[in-house]
C-alpha cells in the first residue's frame, strides 16, 4: 500500500491558520491539487505565499462555509479548477468559552453551527459529487476520503468549554455514521481529535495565560506540544490506499494526554 496522495484532488476548510494551515501546506508539498477555503481570504494568501500564486496545484476560496450557496459555489469552482474532488477534510473549527448557567450564552448554537452542521452539510454535498464520479472504479479503488478535525475536548467535561465538547462529541458520532452510510459507496469517513497539538486556538491561549505551556507538558505522557504538521501526517494517512480498510474511527493525536486521569486535565 502507498501513502501517496500525489494527483489527487482535496478540498480543505478553515485552511487560513493553525491546522487548517498545516494540511494545506503538506498536502500540497505531497503533489495533491488543494483547494483551499477560509473566511480570512487575505490571511490565507500572506500564509501561503507562493504556493498561492501556483493555480496549477492550488487555489484560494473565500466564502463562509455556514451557508448552502457558499458550499455549492466551492464544489463548482473546485470542479472547475480539477475536474474532480477526491478529499474533503473539514478542519475549519471555532473555540469559544461557555457559561453553563447563562440561558443568553448562544455558544453552543453558534458551535454546533460552526464545527458540526457545516461540516455536516458539505459532507453530503461532497459525498455525492464523489459517488458520481465512481462509476468507473476498478474493484477494490475508493471514492473517496472525508476526515473531520475533532478534538480529546470531546472526551473531556470542562464546564468552560462546554460548548466546544458537544460539539466535538458530535462531529464524533456523525464521522462513525456517516462512514457506515457511506461504505456502500466506497467513501471512508474518519476524524482526528486532537490534543498537545500548536494549534491557533492553543497558540492563542498561550499568549493569554503564562503557565499553561508548563501544565500542557505535564499532562502530556510524550512531555511536548506537537507541531500542526504531525496532524497533517495523519490526515494524509487517511486519506491514501495505506488506509483503505480504515472508516469510522476517531484517531486521537494527543501524545497520551487523554491515557490521563482528566480531573486535572485540561483539554485544548
Amino acid at each position: 500500500m502507498s501513502f501517496s496522495i500525489a494527483g489527487k484532488t482535496a478540498i480543505i476548510t478553515g485552511a487560513a491558520n493553525g491546522v487548517g494551515l498545516a494540511i494545506a501546506r503538506h498536502f500540497i508539498a505531497q503533489g495533491a491539487n488543494v483547494m483551499m477555503a477560509d473566511r480570512d481570504e487575505k490571511h490565507l494568501r500572506a500564509e501561503m505565499g507562493d504556493m498561492a500564486e501556483d493555480e496549477s496545484t492550488s487555489r484560494i476560496f473565500s466564502c463562509d462555509l455556514r451557508e448552502k450557496l457558499s458550499q455549492a459555489n466551492l464544489l463548482s469552482a473546485t470542479i472547475d479548477a480539477f475536474d474532480r474532488v477526491d478529499i474533503l477534510v473539514n478542519a475549519s473549527r471555532q473555540v469559544l468559552p461557555t457559561n453553563p448557567m447563562d440561558d443568553e450564552d448562544d455558544s453552543v448554537e453558534q458551535l454546533l453551527q460552526q464545527n458540526l452542521l457545516s461540516g455536516l452539510r458539505l459532507s453530503q454535498l461532497i459525498a455525492k459529487r464523489m459517488i458520481k464520479q465512481s462509476e468507473d472504479l476498478e474493484d477494490g479503488e475508493m471514492a473517496g476520503s472525508i476526515v473531520n478535525l475533532s478534538s480529546i475536548a470531546a472526551r473531556r467535561s470542562r464546564p468552560g468549554l462546554m460548548g466546544y465538547s458537544i460539539s466535538c462529541a458530535a462531529l464524533d458520532q456523525m464521522t462513525r455514521t456517516m462512514a457506515i452510510a457511506l461504505a456502500p459507496n466506497r467513501i471512508r469517513v474518519n476524524a482526528v481529535a486532537f490534543g498537545s497539538v500548536m494549534s491557533a486556538s492553543l497558540q492563542n491561549s498561550l499568549k493569554e495565560t503564562d503557565d499553561l505551556r508548563e501544565d500542557i507538558i505535564g499532562h502530556t505522557p510524550l512531555s511536548r506540544i506537537a507541531p500542526a504538521s504531525e496532524v497533517a501526517e495523519a490526515v494524509q494517512f487517511l486519506c491514501s490506499p495505506s488506509s483503505n480498510f480504515i472508516t469510522g474511527e476517531i484517531m486521537t493525536v494527543d501524545g497520551g494526554r487523554t491515557l490521563l486521569d482528566p480531573v486535572e486535565t485540561a483539554a485544548h
